[in-house]
């Protein structure tokens, strides 16, 4: 058995917090151990907290642990930060804002860097969110650098998603553009104490109409002419067995809406391994994950394997005696023949 495994799954942190690290730097016998730690993982309800830049993002995950301390519940978070240009490690700001928690025994912090990743989390968020399950959490929080367009791969990992977003930050493009109706679950208007909550509220009610391709008629309500609002009680009935996304406002600096946001959480969840539907997003997410070690795994060994091959390959496409495309394929096909003559 790996030195640290029995170590964490006894709840001890800094063991924990080792393999952590050796998972982050991909270092040392760190596949051994998450190995050894997957048959104990699966326990723990994982929440996507992700949305715009200034929305509150950290304040409201802050809110959510001290939500789940108080039900007694041991709680993980992985706060994904931006690179640092000078260390490469992470811009640590979500740890000094969850300070209040650092001291507790049931809460586990750790900021990991996005070196470059694409998707709002980094490379090795799904390994670090696999072992704090592991070490025994019933809650894990991820929370990401912020919604961009290619910055959707937090729906991937976590069971719920909530997307934060607050009045005035022109969020409602941004929905459109990155896609955000296929990604939350929930959807937290925070800094609802603001002007133009309810503004934000009637605007993600219509997208989620249009989403499911309502016809308006059906769900509207209120004058022919003027502002109108989504009978979200009406959509509910034509949406059927499908999950609509409960739109939750809360102030997160006043500790306000944490308990319905939590609540709409649990119900996402309930919907997750109680429905059929929830049981095919189950099964999605399994193979999604397959998929994503699969090809990190293919590509690390490919990596290690034509280490020589590659570097040369890429003078050649420097000086443009060769395309990257033949010398991709080129590069498949001979660590194809290698692993062939290796069996």
């Amino acid at each position: 058995m790996h030195p640290l495994v029995e170590k964490i799954l006894q709840g001890d942190t800094r063991s924990l917090a080792r393999l952590l690290r050796s998972i982050d730097d991909r270092a040392g016998s760190y596949l051994s151990a998450l190995t050894e730690l997957y048959p104990h993982t699966g326990r723990a309800s994982i929440i996507g907290i992700t949305g715009n830049p200034g929305a509150g993002k950290s304040t409201l995950t802050d809110q959510l642990v001290a939500h789940y301390r108080r039900a007694g519940k041991k709680v993980g978070v992985v706060a994904v930060d931006p690179t640092s240009p000078f260390s490469g490690g992470a811009i640590l700001g979500d740890r000094i804002r969850m300070q209040r928690h650092a001291l507790d025994e049931g809460v586990f912090i750790r900021s990991l860097a996005t070196r470059g990743n694409l998707g709002g989390i980094s490379r090795s968020t799904a390994d670090t969110v696999r072992a704090i399950d592991a070490w025994g959490a019933d809650v894990i929080i991820v929370e990401t650098v912020g919604v961009g367009q290619d910055e959707l791969e937090i729906a991937r990992l976590a069971h719920s998603t909530v997307v934060v977003m607050a009045p005035g930050l022109g969020d409602e493009v941004q929905a459109i553009k990155a896609g955000i109706l296929e990604i939350a679950d929930v959807f937290a208007v925070n800094k609802a104490d603001r002007d133009g909550a309810d503004s934000t509220v009637r605007d993600l009610e219509a997208m989620i109409a249009m989403g499911h391709e309502v016809h308006h008629s059906k769900v509207r309500k209120g004058p022919h002419h003027g502002p109108q609002t989504v009978d979200m009680e009406a959509l509910a009935e034509v949406a059927g067995d499908e999950w609509l996304p409960p739109i939750v406002k809360t102030v997160a600096s006043k500790a306000q809406g944490i308990d319905a946001l939590a609540d709409a959480i649990a119900k996402h969840r309930a919907f997750l391994f109680d429905t059929p539907l929830g049981e095919a997003r189950r099964r999605a997410r399994v193979e999604a994950e397959l998929l994503n070690v699969f090809r990190s795994t293919l590509v690390e060994r490919a990596v290690a394997e034509l280490g020589a091959a590659l570097h040369e390959a890429a003078g050649r496409v420097f000086d443009r005696s060769a395309d990257p495309y033949t010398e991709s394929t080129a590069l498949v096909r001979a660590f194809a023949e290698r692993a062939l003559s290796t069996r």
